[in-house]
């Protein structure tokens, strides 16, 4: 199963270190993908970082790392290949490995390319010797004979920039346009030399740069080489999830791309944040780290608020009516359609784990009152308390399955993973579905402390429209009940078109109020076991009826009384 944080950062320069730092110390889930190749690697140091100046890029990073993983951070080095918005929201990240993670919110870092101008010899001397910003190489080169490689417009700019540091400055005119008398006039005022004529390589000696050679022979002699990259955004991931990046201009001349964003790195796509280079090719080192934060700060504000959003809907819930008790939290939401009865939620929940004696939280509110998402429902649900069920099998399927031969089951509602980790305890390989990502992780966590976690395979599905998989020897359903929106009876078919030769379905479900409800809060129709079969709509010949009843068991009410309900139980087998 995917690994799932609250927040991925894509990219592990100073701007995504910088976000994962500030998120891990809003004790979020963080987790960094980082190819390793940062684009100021060839440089000496880093300049113009207040309290790290000088420190060579690598080193910084590291650093960076070490501080991250100090607040729970992870950093992993690899490459994001692919990324897509999930149905059910949230964002998946796919590596080159093949490994994928999970994430409620994105953070692209991914930075930029530098595209060099096509002089042989450049690239190898890029960021040692061959230079592209004063601010971060100026004063290590100050006073020696600079010259500036013209490619644009922007050339003259560029060269009166570097003017600053130093005396001897020559500007290489190259494939760059010709200038006009105010820039002559400009570049004299400032004793700068020009030189006409195409730029063909680069003159070194003893691993330096000492001049460069021209098209009709000539070599000028020149210690540094100004030159301007067009600056690229990284933009492999942006088309799985509907992002494009758009020119960045200077001096209304285009100098390359960005992901366009808003002020805290917000981008057009909810969820996803850019920072760094990637959202502005001009940001130096420390501007890319305070875009890192900045962008951090704003989605660690985002998940409070829709962690706030679900607090609220599971607060209103929970005090809409009286709770249900330990066996059943949405109890009576599955009527046959055909009947006009209310349904439940839009696909599996957490299976009623609570058995006689807990006290799970359960509900009872009427139709309509759900201010949420059957998603948003069931995950602030079981967000709202780290455990929900008693974490016992429903005693329902332990009586029916304890007789079957092990093989493929599929638990449907698998909520906080009893059902699917006792099946597995007795040699069943399982595949369990919920709709609630948070039951399913922390089913997860519960399955590998039982050592049964290489057997369960832990799917998220929305019943209503998508379905685990495959055929099955098991298929069990329940108490798979809802307070939202749920086709159960559709669900059902789906789940006995699921059962193999041979197989068997398991329904289990409610039969009416619990003995201490005197007063339902609304009235509803809880389907007999009879009903059930029928909206099952089996083919004649092909299953036999092995178990089709109500039964009364004990249950213990919320206020501690003993008590009892009535339960339907349908048990069919396919025949092989």
């Amino acid at each position: 199963m995917d690994a799932k944080y609250d927040v991925v950062v894509v990219g592990g320069g100073a701007a995504g270190l910088s976000g994962a730092l500030t998120l891990g110390r809003a004790r979020r889930k963080v987790l960094v993908i980082d190819g390793g190749r940062p684009r100021n690697a060839p440089a000496r140091g880093v300049h113009t970082y207040l309290t790290r100046e000088g420190t060579p890029p690598l080193e910084l990073l590291a650093t960076g790392r070490e501080e991250v993983a100090g607040y729970g951070g992870e950093v992993v080095t690899g490459t994001a290949v692919a990324a897509e918005r999930l149905g059910e929201g949230g964002f998946r990240v796919v590596l080159e490995d093949g490994s994928a993670v999970v994430a409620d919110r994105l953070l692209l870092t991914t930075g930029l390319v530098d595209e060099l101008p096509e002089v042989p010899g450049l690239a190898e001397r890029w960021g040692r010797d061959v230079l592209h910003c004063p601010y971060c190489h100026g004063w290590e080169v100050r006073d020696q004979a600079i010259g500036v490689l013209a490619t644009g417009p922007l050339a003259v700019h560029q060269t009166l920039l570097w003017r600053q540091w130093s005396a001897d400055v020559t500007l290489f005119l190259h494939t760059g346009p010709g200038l006009g008398e105010e820039e002559r006039e400009q570049l004299a005022a400032r004793d700068v030399t020009v030189v006409e004529g195409e730029v063909t390589g680069l003159e070194v000696a003893g691993d330096a740069l000492t001049g460069l050679r021209l098209a009709d022979g000539r070599v000028v002699a020149c210690r540094a080489l100004a030159v301007a990259t067009r600056l690229t955004a990284r933009a492999d991931l942006l088309a799985g999830l509907g992002l494009e990046v758009e020119e960045q201009e200077i001096a209304g001349h285009v100098v390359g791309t960005r992901i366009p964003a808003d002020a805290t790195g917000a981008t057009s796509v909810p969820g996803v944040w850019v920072a760094g280079n990637a959202a502005s090719v001009t940001d130096q080192v420390v501007a890319a780290a305070a875009g890192g934060v900045r962008a951090a700060a704003a989605i660690n504000f985002d998940l409070i608020a829709e962690e706030t959003r679900r607090a609220v809907a599971a607060r209103r819930a929970a005090q809409a009516t009286p709770h249900d008790g330990p066996a059943s939290h949405a109890s009576i939401h599955d009527g046959p359609a055909s009947r006009g009865t209310p349904h439940g939620g839009s696909a599996s929940h957490g299976t009623p784990h609570g058995g006689p004696g807990s006290h799970a939280s359960g509900w009872h509110g009427r139709p309509g009152e759900i201010p949420a998402s059957p998603v948003e429902f069931w995950d602030a649900f079981y967000a709202d308390k780290p455990q929900v069920w008693s974490g016992n099998p429903n005693a329902v399927l332990v009586q029916e399955a304890a007789d079957l031969a092990p093989g493929r089951a599929l638990d449907l509602g698998s909520g906080e993973g009893a059902d699917a980790i006792w099946l597995a305890g007795r040699g069943w390989r399982v595949t369990a579905a919920d709709i609630s990502q948070v039951a399913l992780d922390r089913a997860a966590g519960h399955a590998k402390a039982a050592e049964v976690a290489g057997r369960v395979d832990w799917q998220r599905h929305d019943l209503d429209a998508s379905f685990p998989e495959g055929s099955y020897d098991l298929v069990s359903a329940c108490y798979l009940h809802s307070p939202t929106d749920l086709p159960r009876e559709k669900i059902l078919r789906a789940a006995a078109a699921a059962v193999a030769p041979g197989g068997v379905l398991l329904v289990a479900g409610h039969a009416g109020w619990p003995s201490w409800e005197d007063n339902p809060p609304f009235e509803a129709h809880f389907p007999t076991p009879q009903e059930v079969l029928e909206t099952l709509e089996l083919t004649d010949g092909e299953w036999e009826v092995l178990r089709c009843e109500e039964f009364e068991r004990a249950q213990t009410a919320p206020d501690g009384r003993p008590g009892t309900r009535r339960d339907n139980v349908l048990k069919v087998r396919r025949l092989p």
